[in-house]
């Protein structure tokens, strides 16, 4: 069965307001760092995006509204190149992006552009000559019914694709948008001032305090034979993870990601046979106003700790929301500056502490707009699924957890190293923090 038909080229041209180059800000420093790490497997860092088409929009007007988007925000016109000096961020005034035109056939226009979304994200960027997206848009009966992206991890956030997705619905229905506001060059100039320096050396001084006594190992146990392939991701799509994490979090008047951040801790725990867990917590890192409306990537990596609570799992989640925010305010530094200390504190210990665990919330609302209308959540569990998704053999995480942008169930995924936890392991993790949810619910 063919799922697209014919193909054309467009091309979008484009013209902003200035052109630069400068340092990158410290969430490009990060991400820069983990694009060479991953080498020809950064592709994972890609970011599949689709932008629906709505209403009865001609191929003109929909290129035309994606050249404003070009226009207005110098992230998505920007090459990264290494220098002597250091990395740096190139924007460009002008210039054209190549379209794809797809015409859909046996698919609907919105399915046909995720999946191709997907297949764009598979490639690799050569951030010095490539501008940081690639775009394809879907027809269907003649008619463009969506855009498929994928976006350079260097050049936006999920933050900034949401800002991106509020804009395109206002372009299409016609709205007036408010000038563009602060980008990454302000952003980084900003972030070579003495109290944003200080700031950077606070986060520092708290890691290093967290580092020069956490284990030195993920896991107590030592690796044994890996699966093939050996890293995977296992995912997890539960109605009653989203419906429990929503209640408890209303019962305890605490964020829903601060609810499946405990479970996932706690679970971890107890994989790794220690009653604490360690974990770097993704953040957003849009606290400055100033950043809010800014498409670019500036999260950053938090160090969280969380001894599980013996009072129960609704202590343990106080416990978690407040080593959260702890872990969110320290979470805003210079990459290099930190990684510097991370090797000093790795001299005087041995080596280097692992802290190969990781939880990501990728929901831009921190909630399920679309969930379903639910009774029981006992019997909602019937209806959960799992799978493996993917296998990445250049991603060594050893545990992942990532909370998807489904906005209709919960959806939760967790990367693994098989040499520590093989897939019946991680099936297992996702359906224990299901299962602690809905028991604390009921």
């Amino acid at each position: 069965m063919t799922a697209t038909g014919t193909r054309a080229a467009a091309t979008v041209a484009f013209n902003g307001v200035r052109a630069g180059s400068g340092a990158l800000t410290w969430g490009q420093r990060l991400m820069w760092r983990a694009v060479h790490l991953m080498g020809d497997s950064q592709s994972f860092l890609n970011c599949p995006w689709v932008l629906p088409v709505y209403g009865k929009r001609d191929l003109a007007t929909v290129l035309d509204a994606l050249g404003v988007l070009l226009e207005r925000h110098e992230s998505l016109r920007t090459t990264f190149a290494g220098t002597p000096d250091g990395p740096v961020q190139r924007v460009a005034s002008g210039g054209e992006l190549a379209v794809t035109v797809v015409a859909a056939e046996e698919e609907r226009g919105l399915q046909a552009a995720e999946r191709i979304a997907g297949e764009l994200a598979r490639t690799v960027f050569d951030h010095g000559v490539d501008l940081p997206l690639r775009c394809a848009v879907v027809t269907k009966d003649g008619r463009p019914r969506a855009l498929a992206f994928a976006f350079s991890h260097l050049a936006v956030d999920f933050q900034a694709l949401s800002l991106l997705s509020a804009e395109w619905r206002a372009l299409l229905r016609g709205d007036p948008l408010p000038p563009a506001g602060w980008q990454p060059l302000d952003q980084a100039e900003l972030e070579r001032e003495e109290s944003f320096l200080a700031r950077s050396s606070r986060s520092i001084r708290y890691w290093r305090s967290v580092l020069e006594e956490v284990p030195l190992e993920v896991f107590d146990h030592p690796p044994g034979e890996a699966e093939e392939p050996r890293f995977i991701e296992v995912g997890m799509e539960s109605v009653a993870l989203a419906a429990a994490a929503e209640r408890l979090a209303a019962r305890w008047t605490i964020s829903t990601t601060s609810v499946l951040l405990a479970a996932c801790a706690t679970v971890l725990a107890g994989v790794s046979g220690r009653g604490r867990a360690v974990m770097q917590l993704v953040h957003s890192n849009r606290r400055d106003p100033r950043t809010r409306g800014m498409v670019g990537t500036v999260g950053q990596d938090g160090l969280f700790q969380l001894d599980v609570n013996p009072d129960g799992f609704a202590a343990t989640c106080a416990d978690a929301h407040r080593n959260a925010l702890a872990a969110y305010r320290n979470a805003h530094y210079d990459p290099f500056a930190m990684q510097a200390m991370r090797e000093e504190v790795g001299r005087r210990r041995g080596r280097e502490p692992d802290l190969d665990a990781f939880f990501n919330d990728r929901r831009g609302t921190g909630d399920w707009p679309n969930l379903p209308e639910y009774g029981d959540l006992a019997a909602l569990t019937g209806r959960t699924r799992t799978y493996v998704t993917d296998a990445w053999p250049g991603v060594r995480f050893k545990v992942f957890f990532t909370v998807g942008t489904a906005t209709g169930t919960g959806a939760l995924s967790l990367i693994v190293d098989t040499a520590y936890l093989g897939r019946d392991t991680a099936r297992a993790m996702l359906l224990g923090v299901e299962d602690l949810l809905v028991r604390n619910a009921r």
